[in-house]
Order: structure tokens, then sequence, then C-alpha cells
């Protein structure tokens, strides 16, 4: 995998007079997986849709190791990106949804990978000609994954992905971020789970009112020390 690092340099955007992020300074390092964490309305969707690319810094600037992130840069082909909405095609099945896919990134071996995929998320038992629309929230989210790791991104993004997984499927999630931190995958994810962030984070950043108000990295967390960083972080203060 790549060393190399994912950075915010002084990022601000504004949707009209409304300023989500200002002046947000952080660096993503790969082999982790970091948690943004915040109140609703402290731009956690809006600072994962800047490191997507869907949406662009209206000030400051993003970069892959040296090179610049944008709209238009190829270092867009090296983020999987799993938003609130699964982005796969209801009509298609679970194997035309990552065929279509493996064919707009061009992977070599298409067919043995989607094997490999399938099986790897727990789909490969589901009946070939199923579309995608029958799929229960849990299977969407799992063939979400599986779309997003096809292409071995460097980067993967996740906005709440335990918010339609039943504890199993947590636990499921869990051990896949798990393993894509020890491949030395760079993981970010935005989630309101506390509980959550403690099992598998490493790097924890607390956004509040668009900043920066906590950013912290350890080998490990525990459920008492998340909850802690983020009382105090979010705290208003008198």
């Amino acid at each position: 995998m790549s060393d190399r690092v994912l950075r915010l340099e002084n990022v601000g955007k504004t949707f009209g007079r409304h300023r989500a992020l200002a002046e947000v300074s952080l660096a993503f390092v790969p082999g982790q997986v970091a948690a943004v964490l915040g109140p609703n309305g402290a731009g956690k969707s809006t600072l994962l849709g800047l490191l997507s690319t869907l949406s662009q810094p209206s000030r400051g600037r993003i970069t892959l190791g040296d090179e610049q992130l944008s709209r238009h840069s190829p270092m867009r082909a090296k983020i999987g990106y799993v938003g609130h909405e699964p982005g796969v095609y209801g009509d298609l099945s679970a194997r035309q949804n990552l065929r279509l896919f493996a064919s707009l990134y061009g992977i070599a071996n298409g067919e043995r990978c989607i094997d490999e995929m399938l099986a790897r998320v727990g789909l490969d038992s589901v009946r070939r000609e199923a579309a995608a629309r029958t799929f229960s929230r849990g299977m969407l989210q799992r063939l979400a994954l599986a779309r997003a790791l096809l292409h071995e991104p460097e980067i993967l993004l996740f906005d709440e992905p335990g918010a339609a997984l039943d504890p199993a499927g947590a636990a499921w999630l869990a051990g896949e971020l798990q393993h894509e931190r020890e491949a030395g995958r760079l993981v970010v994810l935005v989630t309101h789970d506390l509980a959550a962030t403690a099992a598998i984070a490493t790097h924890v950043v607390v956004l509040r009112r668009g900043r920066v108000a906590r950013d912290e990295t350890r080998a490990s967390f525990s459920a008492d020390e998340v909850r802690a960083i983020y009382q105090e972080a979010t705290r208003e203060k008198s």
C-alpha cells in the first residue's frame, strides 16, 4: 500500500453565506482508521464530501502525497466511497453491479475479482438474478462496500457505515475495517456511534461548528476515552 498522507491545509467551505468548514487542517495516514465525530451541523459530511472530491473547497487545498486532490485529478480513481445511499443500480443484480464498476475502472480479471468480492461481503449465495432493489438495507450496505473495494483504492471513505446494520452486520463491518487498516489502507469514517469508534479507530477527530475541536491519535481507544474526548470537545464554553 501507499505511504502517502492525505492532508487538508487551511480548508474552508461555504455555501452561500453559510460557513460549513473553516481553517481545517488535518492529516490522515495510511494504516489508520480515522473517525470523524461531531454534533449535527458540525461539518462532518461536508468534510467527507471534500475528501471524496464530490465537492470542492472554497479555500485551502487537499493533497494526497505531493498531488492535489480535486474533481478532475486522476487521484479520484484512488478513492472508494460509501455514502448514505449505497450508490448501486437497483434493477441490476449484485454481480451485474460489480461487473459494471469493474468495466468503469478497467479491472483485469474482473470476473475473478467479482467472485472473490461477493464471497468476502457474504453475497455469494444470493440468487444471481435477484435485483439489488429487493435487497435489505444491510445487504445493500455490503454491496456498496464491495463496490468501493473492487478497484483496491488507497482511500476508503464511509458516511455512517453502521447505520443500516444489525449487531452481527456491525461486527462484520468492524472486522472489514480492521482488515483494511492492517492492509495499510487509509480509512476515514463519519459516525455518531462512539462505541463503534472505540472498537476500530486509531485516530479521532471531533468537529464543532466547522472547526477542528480535537485531533488525537492513539494505538487504541476505550469507549470511556472516546466519550470523554467527545464531551470535552463539544462542551459549550462559557
